[in-house]
């Protein structure tokens, strides 16, 4: 729905102040695209895992534990990182049509364990609507 004259130069003038009061913050509000960011930081854990992978190899290679250890260490934060910032790189939000819908008392994560369906319940109504087309 669309804003009225009255309600844009409402927010024309908060969007003002906001600049005038701290310039800094509304340029970072402004070209902040929180998608981009993730996605960058997905990239950088995309490559921080493979870069682990192969220092555990050439940890395993020339018998070194201690470059097989740093090895794990750089690929366990970068497959952190890109677990951490899937979400918000690829745009999968809480309403998606993959998702649990938000209820009123639902526990940590957002997520209402008794509106998911079991893994088979689901595959099963997938194979059903795809043959019953």
């Amino acid at each position: 729905m669309p804003l009225s004259e009255h309600e844009q130069r409402l927010l024309e003038q908060i969007e003002r102040a906001l600049v005038d009061d701290d310039p800094k913050f509304a340029s970072s509000v402004r070209t902040g695209d929180r998608r981009g960011k993730a996605r960058r930081k997905l990239q950088i854990g995309g490559l921080l895992a493979v870069v682990g992978l192969a220092l555990l190899i050439g940890g395993a290679v020339a018998p070194s534990v201690v470059l097989g250890v740093l090895g794990w260490l750089v690929m366990f934060g970068g497959a952190a990182l890109v677990v951490l910032n899937y979400r918000s790189a690829t745009g999968a939000a809480e309403g998606s049509p993959g998702s649990a819908a938000p209820t009123a008392g639902v526990g940590r994560g957002g997520r209402a364990k008794s509106r998911r369906q079991p893994l088979k319940n689901r595959l099963e109504d997938r194979f059903r609507r795809r043959y019953d087309q």
